[in-house]
Parts: structure tokens; C-alpha cells; sequence
């Protein structure tokens, strides 16, 4: 296997995680498979740049200095903010050289600028998704998944989400069983899912301004199983169904039902990562009632079965 060079952009203000975070994966990964990866950092004149954090970095080398990579991997951080002229103009004349891009968090944004994300499927940190939109609407910016693959394109939402993304390449370099061997080196026991949300059920929707309302949210993730019908919950909400579906859409963000249906995927979810239930056990306290339900809503949401979630992202401490 030919060894591939992996060349990290590093600039002032940069998130020192969104570096560090996906160098030990890369690193961990050619310690297991001695030769894959070759690490690089560089900065536009390959002085030492400040992290956001107030660490200092030093880089390899100057970026005017090296040649194109195999994997081009801009991190985000505040310095994306007010990007560097001299950096963007780097990225738009050396990104498209490099097989693979990948961002991190904000690095997004940088790569957007140079014009290496137009008509890809994007994401990035939740709170930048909407400027990423509105800036370059050539660019379809997903907000939910923690990380997305396009083509030879990657990007993700941010900090710990890069260490995912890392983890996902790794795996599609080396095999499965390189990255799971990396993870728990990392103390990673979970490798998320690409599509899981950035945000829990609960985080994802909004609280409702009324307790009524806020007590029917706390009811439903406490009671997955329960009857979460819009009759049942306007009841619990003494509205009447239609203007308690109005009011909860209004001040969520979301449909009851969507909110019910994001909240009994986490539950089974957590329950498939974190105990030895059956899945027949399982669909019923998730509310799903049969696995077949459980199992069409795994699919349409994640891509892959409950029985295939459970092999790829339970913990290896828990089998």
C-alpha cells in the first residue's frame, strides 16, 4: 500500500483540537500499519501560529513549500472568522491537487471560500451552518450530521467530530478492524455513525416557551413507550390536537411527531450501545412496538439496521 502524505493547515486562531484531535488517529493508524501515513503541518510562511486556546503550534514547513498531498485537512477554530487572503488564494490553487479534502468544524468555511465546496453536500459546526448557507448557496449545508462525505470531498461539524471523521477514513484506508483498534487506543469507544446528530433529541428541538408544553417534552423522553399520539399529548397539554400541534411546531422548532420520532431512535439507540436487550426487547421500550418498525426507522434515519448498529458502534467493553 503506497504511503499517503496527509498535510494539516494550520493558521492563528486555529481550534487546537480540531488538529490534534484527527493527528492521533492518523498517527495511531501508522503506528498499527507502519508506513500508510506520512503527517505534515504547515502555515502560510511555516511559522508558529497561536491556537485560539492559546497553545502554540509549530509547523513542519511554509505551505508555499510543499507539494500536493494525498489528504488536505483544514481544521476550523476563530481564525476562520476573518480568513487570511493569502490562505484562501492557497487553498483554491492547491485543494483541487489533493485526492481527498476534509474539513473540520469552521475549516468549511475556508474551503467554501476557496470554491472547493461548490455543489457538494456539506456540514459544519451547528452554530456556522446557516452562515455557510447564506454566504454560498452554491454549497447544500446540512446541519444535522456530525460528519459528510461527498465524493473525495469531507466535512465535519466540529472539535470531537473530527476524531469521527478521521476514524471513517482510517477505516475506509485500512479495514475495520485498524480503526477499532485505534478507537479504543483513543479510549473512543463509540465510532459515531456519520448521520448521527450533532445534537440529542432533547438539544435538537427548542424548549417550548409554556410549561405545559415544556412538561410534555420532558414526558416524552421519559416515557418513549408511552402513547405520544398528538391526542394523547394535547391532553397532557390540555390543548385541543390541533392547536397543541401548532403551538409545539411554533415553539420547538419541529412536529410532535418528528420530535417523538428523533427521541425514540436515541433511546434504542443508547439501549443497543449500552446493553445486552434483545431487539425484540428493545423496539417495545423505544415505543416502536415491533422490530420491523424499529427496523424501518433505523434505516431511514441511519442508514443501517438496529442488529448492524449494534455490531459496528456497541463498546467493546459491553459484548
Amino acid at each position: 500500500m503506497p504511503q499517503r502524505t496527509l498535510l494539516f493547515v494550520l493558521f492563528d486562531g486555529v481550534q487546537s483540537l480540531d488538529v490534534t484531535g484527527p493527528v492521533e488517529v492518523f498517527a495511531g493508524a501508522e503506528h498499527h500499519t507502519p508506513g500508510t501515513y506520512r503527517l505534515r503541518t504547515a502555515s502560510l510562511d511555516g511559522g508558529p501560529v497561536r491556537t485560539s486556546s492559546g497553545l502554540t503550534l509549530v509547523p513542519d514547513e511554509a505551505l508555499t513549500e510543499v507539494s500536493a498531498p494525498h489528504t488536505l485537512l483544514v481544521p476550523g477554530g476563530a481564525g476562520t472568522r476573518s480568513p487570511d487572503p493569502l490562505l484562501t488564494e492557497w487553498l483554491r490553487t492547491h485543494g483541487p491537487r489533493a485526492r481527498r479534502l476534509v474539513s473540520v468544524c469552521t475549516g468549511a468555511i475556508l474551503l467554501a471560500e476557496a470554491g472547493l465546496l461548490d455543489g457538494r453536500r456539506v456540514t459544519t459546526h451547528w452554530a456556522y451552518c446557516e452562515k455557510l448557507a447564506r454566504d454560498h448557496p452554491a454549497v447544500e449545508v446540512d446541519p444535522e450530521p456530525i460528519y459528510v462525505r461527498d465524493g473525495h470531498v469531507s466535512t465535519s461539524a466540529g472539535v470531537t467530530s473530527g476524531i469521527d471523521l478521521a476514524l471513517a477514513l482510517v477505516e475506509e484506508d485500512l479495514g475495520r478492524q485498524a480503526a477499532l483498534a485505534i478507537a479504543r487506543h483513543l479510549v473512543v469507544f463509540l465510532r459515531r455513525p456519520g448521520n448521527q446528530a450533532q445534537f440529542s433529541a432533547q438539544l435538537a428541538a427548542q424548549t417550548a416557551q409554556r410549561d405545559p408544553l415544556r412538561e410534555v417534552q420532558q414526558w416524552i423522553t421519559e416515557h418513549p413507550a408511552g402513547d405520544l399520539t398528538v391526542e394523547a399529548l394535547a391532553a397532557r397539554a390540555a390543548l385541543s390536537p390541533r392547536h397543541f400541534a401548532r403551538a409545539f411546531q411554533a415553539e420547538t422548532g419541529m412536529t410532535p411527531g418528528r420530535f417523538v420520532g428523533r427521541v425514540r431512535l436515541e433511546h434504542a439507540r443508547r439501549l443497543l450501545e449500552d446493553t445486552g436487550d434483545g431487539i425484540e426487547e428493545i423496539s417495545r421500550a423505544s415505543g416502536y412496538g415491533t422490530p420491523e418498525a424499529m427496523r424501518r426507522a433505523f434505516v431511514r434515519a441511519l442508514g443501517t439496521a438496529p442488529a448492524e448498529y449494534r455490531r459496528r458502534f456497541r463498546p467493546a467493553s459491553a459484548h
